[in-house]
């Protein structure tokens, strides 16, 4: 008997010491955590659960019977395998590594919502970004059922919801084909780590900052550090940055001037609780091709701030950059200050236009397009950090803030952008860092948009019954410049392409008619992919000897000169006659009553006479013209009224013969 108590006493020691030893592991991944140390926590949480590595005496379940000790059976906000469980999730969740976050997340989405008020609101948001959109919209929706607390997670699940409906729109968009998303060089551009915030100089090459391995030294694994990289397609060759940078500090997320003399830098601190502290510096390229000692720019580290994210603009005249210094619209905003002679002014928000309550990062200007392009995770969107564009110029007024949209944001965080498109297509050549391919990091993508040829369309009918003119001949001038000749089919319809929208006019003209024409602006939409200009209505000739006015006809006070406002009539007197190419005309010109007979007579004659010239010189036969001078013998109105004298100073035309 008593060695069956001995043996007792030592399975229940040995039990105990079981249950003491894994709840360590408790106490060390809520350690890990405390300390932002996201890897190691879930590692522990998961060996505290017993689904990670065994620990040395074996496998052992904690929670069966009741083998626990009982400090170990409960702690502050619950059981202690639900705090591993939440833990869990929250560390993968740091770690964006949504994947492994799902599962512990959807069994703490079970748990007393006064214990784990969040856990479903975390659990929508790793649905949704692992692409379980319908689901993810249902754990919103129930969150925001049980969630009575009108907060900031309040607002953020109600614009989930709008960004799951944008998320959908967006992956059905009928351009995806356009697009084509690479990502870089994963042997020296994306090697392990983070990899992002390109720069682009002006020899080519790109600046970006990246926490890779520095050569041997081990202990540097994780210091962010500013690289330049020559790419060359697919592959790219790629050089540390020489800059001096203290021990433990952070460097990079970096801008280079054009004349590539000045590199503004951000350097950035971690203390063990996981808070950042970081500001701007400038470094100079010596004459020995070196780059100096970075000095802190003193009129942006405002104490107490944190300063990062630098783009200086092409023109060398303003700094850009993101910060949470006080007077902001809250969390980080972009800002930006002048430049003059090397020197950094004052800073100044760039507003509510721009700036939200959440965070905006990593801004960028596109100078041939005039785009700002900025991250921001508080507007609707992909999720997380999207990209979003908006046009106008620096210190100046900005158009609305559009989302680029998918592909070039993703569920996950889309951060920091450059561009070498052209002012027409500014997606053309891009480089963008996301973390859409990672469990952890961001890596930098290549972009490209095709633009595809943009379609007008317009039709062409008679004016009297509005039936279709088949065979009707169409112009079409952009920019001075003839784009387009055409002819209207059976239906009178007619269609041209350009590589851009831009205002046109269009022109027409058909045996028996008169010519028409109108004016077709360029779409606010630039991505419609086809614009129905209004249509052309063509009127018959006039009749033999009827008399018609030429409207918006104009020449100088009291001469004969025609003014350039009168030549748009007069195009299209002379595409008339050409499309008609038997119909002789006669011009007249006509006054008022006032002045002297002799004077009207001259006047009236030599505007007609300047009317032929100019329909000989667009290529008219002076054969098929005729001018005469009528003075004020053949009035349409009164020469009592002002209104009326002005509808006698006209010039005509008749049709002699056809």
């Amino acid at each position: 008997m008593k060695k069956i108590f001995l043996s007792a006493a030592i399975l229940m020691g040995a039990t105990y010491a079981q249950s003491q030893y894994v709840y360590n592991y408790l106490k060390a991944a809520n350690s890990y955590y405390k300390k932002s140390d996201y890897a190691s926590a879930a590692k522990y949480y998961e060996m505290y659960l017993g689904i990670g590595a065994k620990s040395k005496t074996g496998s052992y379940d904690p929670y069966a019977g009741n083998t626990q000790s009982k400090s170990s059976t409960k702690a502050a906000g619950g059981d202690t395998h639900q705090q591993a469980v939440y833990g869990a999730a929250e560390s993968y969740r740091q770690l964006n590594n949504y994947a492994k976050a799902e599962n512990f997340y959807q069994e703490a989405s079970g748990y007393s919502a006064e214990l784990y008020p969040l856990a479903k609101y975390q659990y929508a948001v790793t649905l949704r970004s692992l692409g379980k959109y319908e689901d993810a919209q249902k754990a919103f929706t129930e969150f925001l059922s049980a969630y009575k607390t009108e907060d900031a997670y309040t607002k953020a699940a109600k614009r989930e919801i709008e960004n799951l409906q944008f998320i959908q729109q967006q992956l059905h968009k009928k351009d995806l084909s356009l697009y084509t998303v690479k990502k870089q060089d994963t042997v020296n551009v994306n090697t392990p780590g983070a990899n992002y915030a390109p720069a682009l100089t002006g020899n080519g090459t790109m600046l970006f900052t990246s926490t890779r391995i520095d050569g041997n030294n081990k202990s540097a694994a994780y210091i962010n550090h500013l690289y330049e990289a020559t790419v060359n397609g697919d592959a790219a060759t790629v050089n540390k940055i020489e800059i001096a940078q203290p021990e433990g500090t952070h460097q990079g997320v970096a801008a280079i001037t054009p004349d590539g003399k000045t590199i503004y830098l951000t350097r950035w601190t971690m203390t063990k609780e996981g808070k950042k502290t970081a500001a701007l510096y400038q470094t100079t390229k010596t004459d020995a091709g070196a780059w100096s000692e970075p000095t802190a720019l003193e009129a942006i580290n405002a104490a107490g701030s944190n300063n990062q994210q630098p783009f200086v603009t092409a023109d060398s005249k303003f700094l850009l950059f993101s910060s949470d210094r006080s007077g902001g619209q809250g969390g980080f905003d972009i800002w930006f200050a002048p430049i003059a002679d090397g020197k950094v002014g004052e800073p100044v928000n760039m507003g509510t236009a721009i700036n939200t309550a959440a965070d905006e990062q990593a801004p960028y200007y596109h100078a041939p397009s005039q785009t700002l392009v900025f991250s921001s995770n508080g507007r609707v969107g992909m999720g997380g950090f999207d990209l979003y564009q908006t046009k106008g110029s620096i210190a100046g007024n900005w158009g609305a803030v559009k989302n680029l949209g998918y592909p070039v944001n993703s569920e996950k965080d889309d951060i920091y952008f450059a561009s070498k498109g052209t002012t027409k297509n500014m997606l053309s050549d891009v480089v963008f860092s996301s973390d859409r391919a990672s469990e952890c990091c961001l890596d930098m993508f290549s972009l490209q948009k095709q633009t595809p040829a943009k379609k007008i369309a317009g039709k062409v009918i008679a004016c009297d019954g509005n039936t279709p003119l088949a065979g009707a001949k169409v112009q079409v001038v952009a920019d001075s410049k003839v784009i387009a000749d055409l002819s209207t089919g059976a239906d009178g319809s007619y269609s041209f392409t350009m590589d851009e929208y831009q205002p046109v006019r269009v022109s027409s003209n058909s045996e028996g008619y008169q010519n028409n024409s109108l004016s077709v602006s360029a779409p606010q939409d630039e991505d419609l992919e086809q614009l129905n200009a209004p249509v052309i209505c063509l009127a018959k000739i006039p009749a033999v000897n009827e008399a018609v006015v030429v409207e918006n006809m104009y020449y100088a006070m009291n001469k004969a000169v025609i003014l350039d406002e009168s030549k748009p009539a007069l195009d299209q007197l002379a595409a008339m006659m050409a499309s008609n190419p038997t119909v002789t005309v006669e011009i007249s010109g006509h006054t008022d009553n006032t002045g002297t007979k002799e004077v009207n007579q001259k006047l009236s004659t030599a505007r007609a006479k300047n009317v032929v010239d100019y329909l000989v010189s667009k290529g008219i036969d002076a054969k098929r013209l005729q001018y005469k001078g009528y003075a004020d013998t053949v009035p349409v109105d009164t020469n009592d009224t002002e209104e009326g004298r002005t509808k006698n100073r006209r010039t005509e035309f008749k049709i002699l013969s056809k």
